[in-house]
């Protein structure tokens, strides 16, 4: 009775254990692959599904997220014979389950030797500055040939990125020096550029300022000019009123006998300074000159006033 009850109770737990594996529950975003006595027999989605006990089982399990897969560092040679190192990470997503779990053994492994591969043979087109230039060519060309190679096992590649490229410590002391001589080059030649630019600014200062200066000179002789025509007109002008006034008053009554008095007193004026001057007394022969001198000048100013 107790050997009986004994094989009860494991047949019991064995239908128990049947029963809940008989169950399964699919995650959102995955897939089952189901066997039946060895061959592919369906793919159960998300969601709730049964099973035939020891009959069916679950081959493979795929996940239908996208995935981001570390491509490891490698050293790659470029076409001008630097060894650089180079990693990246590839993105890719299952979207076909079964050639996922039928058509290849580890898709993972697969395309990280392809995306590798394919790193290696485009670095090895290019030189070095171009590396770090053509990133872009370099994650299109791996993304094209690991897609191409990946569509039998039903893998789609979205993108590749590289992450680093690492030269030798050399070359990177060679390139930072580049780097310095051609920040010192940029610095002369801007240094130059303004101190250029400063003389033009210079030589076009002192150009406007002599035409300024000029400009200058010129308005001043122009006003000095005119200055000293407007004073020789003021004078002229002012001198022909003199003597008109002086006509004037010649022609009034006694007008005559004031000139010939003026006369007479600037003719002894001089005549007294002549003798001042000289130890020489000067005396005219005929002091009647005297009156003759007045007789001319009388004349003359009546002719003056007949015309």
């Amino acid at each position: 009775m107790t050997t009986v009850s004994a094989i009860l109770f494991l047949f019991g737990i064995l239908l128990f254990v049947s029963f809940f594996f008989t169950f399964k529950v699919v995650p959102q975003r995955s897939v089952f692959i189901i066997e039946r006595l060895g061959k592919y027999s369906r793919t159960l989605d998300a969601g709730f599904h049964i099973l035939i006990p020891f009959i069916d089982k679950i081959a493979y399990k795929q996940n239908l997220k996208e995935q981001a897969i570390d491509v490891a560092s490698q050293i790659c040679i470029t076409k001008d014979n630097i060894a650089v190192e180079v990693d990246g990470i590839l993105y890719l997503q299952v979207m076909d389950p079964q050639k996922a779990s039928y058509g290849i053994d580890n898709y993972r492994f697969a395309v990280i030797q392809i995306s590798q591969t394919t790193m290696r043979s485009v670095i090895g087109k290019m030189e070095l500055d171009k590396t770090f230039e053509e990133r872009e060519t370099v994650n299109g060309s791996i993304v094209s040939a690991v897609d191409n190679a990946s569509e039998p096992w039903g893998i789609k590649v979205s993108r590749y990125e590289v992450k680093n490229i690492s030269p030798p410590q050399s070359i990177k002391d060679a390139m930072e020096k580049q780097m310095r001589a051609e920040r010192e080059k940029r610095a002369l030649i801007a240094e130059s550029e303004g101190d250029k630019q400063a003389k033009i600014n210079r030589a076009e200062g002192d150009k406007q300022e002599a035409i300024a200066r000029s400009e200058g000179e010129k308005q001043r002789k122009i006003n000095e000019a005119s200055g000293t025509a407007s004073e020789i007109e003021m004078v002229a002008v002012a001198t022909a009123n003199g003597i008109r006034e002086i006509a004037k008053a010649i022609n009034q009554d006694g007008g005559m006998n004031a000139v010939n008095l003026r006369i007479a007193e600037q003719y002894l004026t001089e005549f007294g300074k002549l003798a001042k001057t000289n130890n020489t007394m000067i005396v005219p022969a005929d002091l009647s000159d005297i009156a003759g001198v007045l007789s001319s000048v009388t004349s003359v100013i009546n002719k003056a006033k007949i015309g």
